[in-house]
């Protein structure tokens, strides 16, 4: 893999465990260095990003402190997200609040600009990126 793609995955995990980016510029910066996706597991406290052609990196980031939720929680997952939406919460908080309502992962498709949350069972929740609708 590419050197810069590589820094470029490593710094959007840490921008995000710090909060010092928000989604849409980590996003931004992925996009720009060819990432299509990526997944983030929030029990193995991993993010695995990929290419195009199928090449792909793992990235270990904070972990999570809570234990998922038994039941997923759709709305408790949107709470999560619309409060990082309007910057009320940093993506330490989000994690907290989408671990407690249940999900235990989710996966960006940047070129599909949405984001699926799911939960133990198989739940799932899609929000699509803002203004992509």
């Amino acid at each position: 893999m590419d050197r810069a793609i590589h820094d470029v995955m490593v710094e959007a995990s840490r921008a995000s465990d710090e909060g010092h980016q928000s989604f849409g510029e980590i996003v931004k910066q992925l996009a720009d260095a060819g990432v299509e996706r990526y997944h983030q597991d929030f029990l193995r406290s991993e993010r695995t990003y990929y290419l195009p052609d199928g090449e792909s990196e793992v990235v270990r980031n904070a972990a999570v402190a809570a234990t998922p939720a038994p039941l997923f929680s759709v709305a408790g997952v949107e709470a999560a997200v619309r409060a990082a939406q309007a910057g009320a919460i940093k993506y330490k908080e989000f994690c907290r609040q989408a671990v407690d309502a249940g999900c235990v992962g989710y996966l960006v498709s940047i070129v599909g600009r949405r984001v699926v949350y799911y939960g133990r069972t198989g739940d799932m929740h899609v929000e699509y990126f803002p203004g992509s609708r």
